[in-house]
């Protein structure tokens, strides 16, 4: 009856390890596929995500700005910068973050204009 019940949960085993290889050989295929869908201008933003630190997303959420527009991010930047001067009060941290939100939306601002040049030489 042991021996039953051994092979059994080998049986059992085997078959969820299958299943789990087979799972992250499918989603490691999909990742593939999704990135050379999302193509170069996407390798250079996760670059600057990972240099900056900070995501493109999250660059947003601190500055609050739905749009890449310049002229919206460089309105909102000035503001909470001046709103979180240490010498006023304050964060520095707070401000640090501003800072940085501001830089990594100017990068992406960037890689999407030479992106734009690029298509419109090729045309």
């Amino acid at each position: 009856m042991a021996k039953y019940l051994v092979q059994v949960i080998v049986v059992g085993a085997q078959v969820v390890g299958r299943a789990f290889i087979r799972a992250v050989r499918l989603e490691y295929s999909a990742s593939r596929a999704a990135a050379q869908a999302r193509g170069r201008s996407a390798k250079e933003s996760a670059a600057a995500s990972s240099i900056s630190g900070m995501s493109l997303q999250e660059a947003q959420q601190i500055l609050n700005v739905s749009t890449l527009t310049p002229e919206e991010i460089q309105k909102n930047y000035e503001h909470l910068f001046k709103v979180n001067n240490k010498s006023l009060g304050g964060s520095f941290y707070l401000q640090s973050k501003v800072v940085r939100a501001k830089e990594r939306l100017d990068k992406e601002l960037n890689i999407q204009n030479q992106k734009e040049k690029q298509l419109n030489e090729e045309t």
